[in-house]
């Protein structure tokens, strides 16, 4: 269960990336211009920042197999996942198409809801091998 959380976070982050790549590509914190659809500049710099943080943490706990990085990793995904949810959100508004439209009106809807499926996975997978090895 601990390398297919490993598998579903890089994945995640793959495709992460692949979003920020087009969000950058099209202007990024340039092109954004209403208050609504806006992202906020600390959770796009935040949420891949403590994405690879918890990624670095969870391969911690794979070389060592001590429980508290693997919920010390779980902790940062809390984070992430917070992050994560606000900017969906404010994306999901952009699309209404009454707001004008940013940046990350490019991304393709297949894989922002990849990202977010798989990062859901990530997170259920490490914290169910958190419990697992806090079991005395």
């Amino acid at each position: 269960m601990e390398f297919a959380a490993l598998a579903a976070w890089v994945l995640s982050a793959i495709v992460g990336s692949h979003l920020l790549t087009i969000w950058i590509r099209q202007g990024g914190l340039r092109e954004q211009s209403t208050k609504v659809t806006r992202f906020p500049r600390l959770v796009v710099t935040g949420h891949p920042v403590a994405a690879v943080a918890g990624l670095v943490v969870w391969v911690a706990y794979l070389a060592t197999g001590e429980a508290g990085y693997a919920w010390a990793a779980f902790g940062t995904l809390l984070v992430v996942i917070f992050q994560g949810f606000l900017l969906f959100t404010r994306w999901l508004v952009g699309r209404g198409g009454r707001h004008a439209r940013g940046a990350e009106q490019d991304f393709p809807a297949t894989a922002v809801v990849m990202h977010g499926v798989v990062a859901v996975a990530t997170f259920v997978l490490v914290f169910l091998t958190a419990i697992e090895v806090s079991r005395p």
